[in-house]
């Protein structure tokens, strides 16, 4: 509603109190965070150079933010901000990922029955937790996912202002045009994609990507100011559908174009993701 731009009307009818009551809670949740470990570090000798050398560890995002802090290159804010980036900017977009994998799974047999057989060669009955070697040998999950974000990219529309004037053919983008990308656009294009409109993971075989122009798949953006953490996300897709596809198989029940994604801030189905899990005998 455009009348609630106004700061006066949006706080009038209490959206703002409320909005501003669910910012700081967020934020205060993160700062909670944040002074647990800083203290743990500290009771560790981690923050003033007199306990175990960290350089021969891999140390959590988190640990490296408060390491940097105590060499002045951080404030507290600055940590903070960093931090909910990771928490919480890629959660609606990581869900809408999984989700529509799940979905798109749930209508391919072929391919499901792909991801159980390689990932029953990599727990065969084990209910243990992945381990990062194990998420290393998940390529044919990872084609799924992939091939996912391209039939339905988590982020329907990238917007970009032109820092200078690009020349399009014949037509000249001036500098300080907002220019949108739809990235579903050149990843439904038949010069660069074998089944445009079908969900095909082998579109993710390395000597398919090795021949396509790379800008034609960007679900994450691309370029300089692409998505910070598209490998984190990859990586918690493939760690959560692990835990699906090991222990059940998956129908779809509402078909394309009945359940009709739709391009709102973060795709979603307009049906929602409704699925019927069937137990795996491994």
């Amino acid at each position: 509603f455009p009348w609630l731009w106004f700061k006066p009307i949006w706080y009038l009818t209490g959206v703002g109190f409320e909005f501003d009551r669910l910012v700081k809670l967020t934020n205060d949740f993160t700062r909670s965070v944040i002074a647990e470990r800083k203290q743990a570090m500290e009771k560790e000798g981690l923050l003033d150079g007199n306990g175990r050398d960290c350089r021969k560890e891999k140390l959590a995002f988190l640990d490296l933010l408060l390491r940097m802090q105590h060499e002045n290159q951080l404030s507290d804010e600055d940590i903070r901000e960093e931090v909910d980036t990771f928490m919480f900017e890629g959660h609606d977009t990581t869900s809408s990922g999984i989700g529509f994998t799940v979905w798109w799974l749930g209508f391919s047999t072929e391919a499901q029955r792909k991801v159980h057989q390689e990932l029953d060669s990599i727990f065969g009955d084990s209910d243990r937790s992945p381990t990062p070697e194990d998420v290393k040998q998940m390529v044919y999950l990872e084609k799924c996912i992939k091939e996912s974000l391209r039939m339905t990219p988590s982020v329907p529309l990238v917007a970009r202002r032109l820092v200078e004037d690009v020349v399009v053919g014949e037509t000249i983008l001036p500098e300080g045009l907002t220019v949108v990308v739809v990235p579903v656009t050149t990843a439904r294009d038949l010069r660069y994609w074998e089944k445009p409109d079908e969900f095909y993971p082998e579109h993710f075989d390395a000597d398919k990507i090795a021949g396509r122009d790379p800008f034609s798949y960007v679900p994450f953006s691309a370029g300089p100011r692409n998505c910070i953490g598209q490998k984190f996300a990859i990586l918690e897709e493939k760690t959560v559908l692990s835990w699906i596809f090991r222990r059940y198989s998956v129908e779809s029940l509402d078909p394309f174009p009945d359940n009709r994604p739709l391009p709102e801030i973060i795709l979603r189905p307009s049906k929602g993701f409704r699925v019927r899990l069937t137990k795996r005998k491994v």
